[in-house]
């Protein structure tokens, strides 16, 4: 169903949120990070399918970050991360905490730059992402499946090792790096009605929101969320940060609370929230692959629910509008497929 117009007094749409000066990386640090991560990303295609614009009636436009290296739009963030730090911060090594994506795009990034990685993972993280880590080079720690244990166990590896904490979002550096996927889907498809990315700890959103007001400033910016994790929702409608959801959703990736930092960004950068079902995930990473031929994991395919389901029909509906989506990752563990039988 089409989501419903914000109030008039709504954080997202406050004139006076618009007026004063946007937190987190600006322009010209959104475009160094560009310069600085192009020989350590790929720029990823911009694909486009006829009857999945049918089906939403509207010019879908997919920016392929399942396609980056390491498998998500988080090389992107990890790599201007890593390639900012100092010769002597780059010697101490970096730390983070992360699912899966983030880790390895800092295993990666690390790796790249010739530097040690130590990786703090929830025991929980799914087995494909544990092995792209090892892969990368990254050394795992393991904790328990909290926000509080991964923080913990990060700090204490920084107090330990003396590494550079990369936070898998709350870091303008890692903001800026993401911004730099909008950046190009943008230059590809420069009349864009709508710039539809997932939301989790809201680094994707906040850059590509950043990038998109830069830009293209006329465009409707969507976050999108899985209805049962839908903190980023409820933080932006209640005008405060709010706990995660305590529901289980198969989109791994997008189970994150905002920062204080992607919160304020959010807040005076993005015009809705789009709120999909686990039924909808699976449809759309179904549509992706048999229309596309692109795998894509739950998180990525959250992005492209709300456009394939008609959910964006917002003032006056968006058929014959121009939709870029960004598909976040495809790091799917292809022996626990959702879609069940094929027969």
């Amino acid at each position: 169903m089409p989501l419903p117009p914000q109030d008039a007094k709504s954080p997202l749409k406050a004139e006076t949120e618009r007026a004063t000066p946007r937190p987190g990386p600006d322009f010209d640090q959104i475009r160094a990070a560009r310069e600085r991560i192009a020989p350590h990303i790929h720029r990823t295609p911009v694909v486009t399918s006829a009857s999945l614009d049918a089906l939403a009636e509207a010019r879908l436009y997919f920016k392929c970050e399942n396609l980056q290296r390491s498998g998500s739009f988080k090389m992107r963030g990890a790599a201007n991360a890593v390639f900012s730090l100092s010769e002597q911060e780059a010697t101490r090594g970096v730390v983070t905490h992360s699912s899966g994506n983030h880790a390895a795009a800092l295993a990666l990034a690390a790796r790249r730059r010739g530097i040690r990685a130590w990786i703090v993972m929830p025991s929980d993280a799914p087995h494909i992402k544990r092995r792209a880590v090892e892969a990368f080079g990254g050394e795992i720690v393991f904790c328990e499946p909290t926000l509080a244990a991964r923080e913990a166990a990060a700090a204490e590896l920084v107090r330990t090792t003396g590494a550079v904490l990369v936070h898998p979002y709350d870091d303008d550096r890692v903001i800026a790096g993401q911004a730099t996927a909008a950046i190009e889907l943008i230059e590809d498809i420069p009349d864009l009605d709508f710039v539809l990315a997932p939301i989790s700890g809201g680094g994707l959103l906040s850059g590509t929101a950043l990038a998109a007001r830069h830009l293209l400033p006329a465009a409707c910016v969507v976050g999108c969320e899985p209805r049962n994790a839908d903190d980023a929702a409820r933080s932006l409608a209640a005008g405060r940060i709010e706990p995660a959801a305590t529901s289980r959703t198969m989109a791994d990736g997008l189970r994150a609370a905002l920062a204080p930092r992607t919160f304020a960004i959010l807040r005076c950068t993005v015009d809705r929230v789009a709120l999909v079902s686990e039924e909808e995930i699976v449809s759309a990473m179904r549509l992706l692959w048999d229309r596309l031929k692109m795998i894509v994991e739950p998180s990525g395919a959250v992005s492209a629910a709300p456009a394939l389901f008609r959910q964006i029909d917002v003032k006056g509906g968006a058929e014959g509008k121009k939709i870029g989506i960004i598909l976040s990752g495809g790091n799917l563990d292809l022996d626990s497929l959702p879609f069940g039988s094929t027969r």
